[in-house]
């Protein structure tokens, strides 16, 4: 049954690799997508939140906005080599409704779940399965803790840092990140800190759900 799964997935990124440029249209909240992209499920220092999810159709995004992903995560490789990190939720090949989220209509809008370190603070990925809503129903507590697990501040602002300059380089930019606003200042005592203050627009209000095992980053690409 594996080897079936990992056959098929070799036969998607095939044919995917040859697919035309994405068009996304309306909005984050009300829009659609032409000719989505599908993440790849795994990388040298990344993977997936879900290979059930994957092959459901809920890992596709517009073609720019993995052009900018696997760039950055490329880049990390050396910025932040001993790191590893995991995407989550993106959005359906056509787009349109993608519940339970309010977003990810039009393939710009990403779901990152959240960098961790280990009790002997090694980079390990945030667990997400079957029983805890694939990562979405974990809980950090104020100091960034979940179950000997802590949240990896520096991984994660290097991420979106580099997503930030990638995204940049390629003409585009990013139009806000929805992070937790309470875990939010931990990002600024950062080495990125700085950099996120001046280049990248956080959300200040609290989110229908928390945001703090994941992050949530609305890409600026221009749209029908």
């Amino acid at each position: 049954m594996k080897a079936l799964i990992i056959m098929l997935l070799l036969i998607l990124n095939s044919a995917e690799s040859y697919a035309k440029a994405s068009t996304c249209y309306g909005t984050t909240a009300s829009g659609r997508l032409e000719n989505g992209v599908r993440l790849p499920a795994k990388g040298k220092n990344f993977v997936g939140y879900s290979t059930a999810a994957r092959l459901a159709g809920r890992t596709y995004v517009h073609s720019s906005v993995k052009d900018i992903i696997l760039a950055a995560y490329g880049e990390l490789e050396s910025e932040q080599p001993d790191k590893v990190f995991k995407y989550a939720e993106t959005g359906l090949k056509e787009g349109g409704e993608f519940k339970p989220h309010k977003t990810h209509t039009n393939g710009i809008s990403v779901d990152f779940m959240t960098p961790v370190k280990n009790a002997k603070g090694k980079s390990v990925h945030l667990p997400t399965h079957i029983f805890n809503r694939l990562g979405y129903d974990i809980e950090f507590d104020s100091e960034g803790i979940y179950e000997g697990l802590e949240i990896d501040y520096e991984a994660m602002a290097a991420h979106i840092a580099i997503l930030h300059k990638q995204a940049k380089r390629m003409g585009f930019d990013i139009w806000r990140v929805i992070f937790d606003p309470q875990l939010q200042p931990n990002l600024f005592e950062t080495r990125y800190g700085a950099y996120l203050k001046k280049n990248v627009q956080f959300s200040k209000k609290r989110s229908w759900v928390r945001h703090d095992e994941h992050y949530h980053i609305d890409f600026s690409i221009p749209c029908q």
